[in-house]
């Protein structure tokens, strides 16, 4: 039988949580609620350089690579030549964009050689930021929760990325913004996959959808969908599973989830937000490439850029696959997830 949960704000009693690697972290406190809006570029600008900063130190792994490796390249230098773009190519391989966009940027800045645009070494970052900015430029809808309700998000990826944490920071951002949030958890096969999500919705005291260990999860999202139109919900977001310990196989699984969805509420998903995890660099790469073939992915966010030297991934993913990064995930905190903004990331990249 599926259960609903309407949650009321609560302290856990335990003091860690298990996150889907297995490991144990301790429980930050639920920063205050802010009912402001999604901050513009103008917003951004008053809220000064302590987010910006946050931002770029969560990113220093992947910028120390980056930026190391171009110093050391035009140290020197008096002209842009053979040589430099050869050794760019490589930087730019080494902080993990991939062979394709690695070959789109120096293309891109060979063009501007040649036509006598860029000459002076010392202007070889300003133009690469530029090329990297647009390659970031990925035409697509704007993720707007507002043009439904309620919105439904359905979360895949393996397990071991962050899945359900991710969900749960998202489920902290919508309802910091007066939204009524419901997690559903559609994850019934890892063991303690519900467990976690509970623990989730009762500290961020939002409302759950849940069943056993087990349980059909086409189940526990028709329930959760009729609880959700019923209730006046705005956002609804499903945890799904990221490997089945059964012989049914993980994308058909995922597809039948999703037809449920779209059976019980026409145009849902309204998301499907593929999570990776940028510390596996190509790998999640390969596994976008699956994910969108089988289920069309709708939107990316990434996780863990704060742990990682190989956040150039987040430039070939985007570029390659040509999918908006909607997240980015840059520490554990619940505000470490960040929705993404192109300038925002390369400025603190560079």
């Amino acid at each position: 039988m599926v259960r609903w949960f309407r949650r009321t704000p609560k302290q856990p009693a335990h003091q860690e949580e298990q996150e889907e690697t297995g490991n144990r972290v301790p429980v930050e406190k639920v920063a205050p609620e802010a009912t402001a809006p999604c901050p513009d570029d103008q917003d951004t600008a008053r809220e000064g350089p302590k987010l910006f900063q946050h931002m770029r130190q969560r990113l220093r792994k992947t910028r120390q690579k980056l930026l190391g490796g171009l110093d050391r390249l035009i140290l020197g230098k008096k002209e842009i030549d053979e040589e430099i773009l050869e050794e760019l190519e490589e930087v730019l391989i080494t902080a993990d964009m991939g062979v394709s966009t690695t070959r789109k940027l120096i293309e891109a800045i060979e063009a501007k050689v040649h036509r006598r645009e860029l000459t002076d070494p010392d202007r070889l970052l300003a133009h690469l930021k530029d090329e990297i900015c647009h390659l970031l430029q990925v035409e697509a809808a704007e993720l707007d929760v507002g043009q439904y309700k309620p919105f439904v998000l359905m979360a895949i990826g393996v397990n071991g990325v962050g899945k359900t944490t991710t969900l749960a920071k998202l489920g902290h951002y919508y309802k910091s913004r007066g939204m009524k949030v419901m997690l559903v958890a559609a994850d019934t096969f890892r063991a303690a996959a519900v467990e976690q999500l509970e623990q989730w919705a009762d500290r961020l005291a939002v409302d759950l959808v849940k069943q056993h260990s087990g349980a059909d999860p086409g189940a526990v999202v028709f329930d959760a969908l009729t609880a959700a139109q019923a209730r006046g919900t705005d956002v609804v977001l499903i945890d799904t599973a990221g490997r089945l310990h059964t012989k049914v196989n993980l994308m058909e699984e995922l597809k039948k989830v999703k037809r449920v969805i779209a059976k019980q509420m026409a145009a849902a998903p309204h998301e499907v937000l593929l999570i990776l995890d940028a510390t596996t660099g190509q790998n999640a790469l390969s596994q976008a490439r699956l994910f969108h073939q089988e289920l069309g992915v709708t939107g990316l966010a990434l996780t863990k850029l704060d742990g990682t030297a190989k956040g150039g991934i987040v430039i070939g993913i985007c570029q390659e696959l040509k999918l908006p990064i909607r997240f980015i995930g840059l520490g554990e905190a619940l505000e470490d997830l960040q929705p993404f903004e192109a300038e925002r990331f390369v400025a603190a990249l560079f």
